[in-house]
């Protein structure tokens, strides 16, 4: 293994390594040779030389494109972390230089973005206006992946116990329950004291049948002697739900916080409905021991602030979370 060992130490360069993640990403020479700005063949010779340096062959090729091989995905995962580690210490020289603040990378699950995360990007930014905060939506199956490869710095999500790791480090930030909703014209809108039987005899947006929340709606359902609905979108994008309110006239489910800023802008309308959903609270995650940029460590801090300013918005009397802008 003693070869393995010089050309990762010292054969393979960066452009090698950016082939690679290319190759993964388009899966095809032809798309990976028009990203990377050369001819074809150029990435097929390429790709030849770290395979000979390696002694290993990285990709299948066939007619339908190229697939990793069992030994190409290790040599990937430690690509995209090579490559993860030098954007983020090329940005952070770059911000020495400049006086800024820097980069900071934040993986957000949708209940994150309508309301918390851009609070906080904007405290950063009067901290420092130079600051970029680079966002990148999705749930935790996908952005976990990229938190443990290091392209992500920390992630703003629900903290899903079942995703719970020795390597990772949690912080709760609040609790964010659920709330139905519909469109603001829709006749349950104005109805007192709507209940599980309406939600279950209309057309509704829900997750995915993987996620968590869904088998909690679905059993919810089934304890108050009903059948989920048979009309059914499922999607975890509250843009999706937005335009399927009105749309189809379904009903939706959003984390209160979000279900009352999209309330305000007219958007939606929020039921008078205790769903009772056990869901876990909003928070922070990131790696454990991850060394993080200034950048991250004050959106962090700033995210923290955010969420205590709501909670004690939420605690006075008679008020709400004040709208977030």
């Amino acid at each position: 293994m003693a070869h393995l060992d010089r050309a990762l130490r010292s054969n393979l360069k960066l452009r090698h390594l950016q082939l690679l993640v290319a190759l993964d990403e388009f899966r095809h020479l032809g798309r990976c040779a028009e990203f990377l700005s050369v001819s074809q063949p150029a990435v097929s010779r390429m790709l030849a030389e770290v395979e000979n340096m390696l002694g290993l062959a990285l990709f299948d090729r066939s007619t339908r494109g190229t697939e990793p091989t069992a030994a190409g995905l290790p040599v990937l995962r430690f690509a995209r972390g090579v490559l993860a580690q030098y954007e983020r210490t090329r940005d952070e020289i770059a911000a020495a230089a400049s006086g800024a603040v820097g980069r900071v990378r934040v993986g957000a699950m949708p209940v994150a973005i309508p309301v918390l995360l851009p609070r906080a990007a904007d405290s950063l930014k009067t901290l420092s206006a130079r600051a970029t905060v680079l966002v990148e939506e999705g749930d935790l199956t996908r952005l976990l992946p990229k938190l443990r490869l290091g392209e992500l710095d920390f992630l703003v999500s629900r903290l899903e116990p079942g995703y719970a790791a020795p390597d990772l480090e949690t912080e709760a930030l609040y609790a964010d329950p659920m709330r139905a909703v519909v469109a603001p014209g829709h006749p349950l809108a104005r109805k007192r004291r709507p209940g599980w039987a309406d939600l279950a005899a209309m057309p509704c947006v829900v997750p995915p049948p993987w996620a968590s929340l869904r088998v909690k709606l679905e059993q919810q359902c089934f304890r108050h002697g009903l059948q989920p609905s048979a009309d059914l979108v499922e999607s975890s994008s509250y843009l999706t739900t937005l335009a399927f309110l009105g749309q189809r006239a379904a009903a939706g489910f959003l984390a209160e916080s979000v279900a009352r800023h999209f309330a305000e802008a007219g958007l939606c309308h929020v039921l008078a409905l205790d769903l009772a959903l056990d869901v876990p609270p909003v928070g922070l995650i990131a790696l454990r021991g991850a060394r993080l940029g200034p950048a991250a460590i004050q959106l962090m801090s700033c995210l923290r602030e955010t969420a205590a300013d709501r909670m004690m918005a939420s605690r006075r009397p008679g008020k709400r979370p004040p709208r977030q802008h």
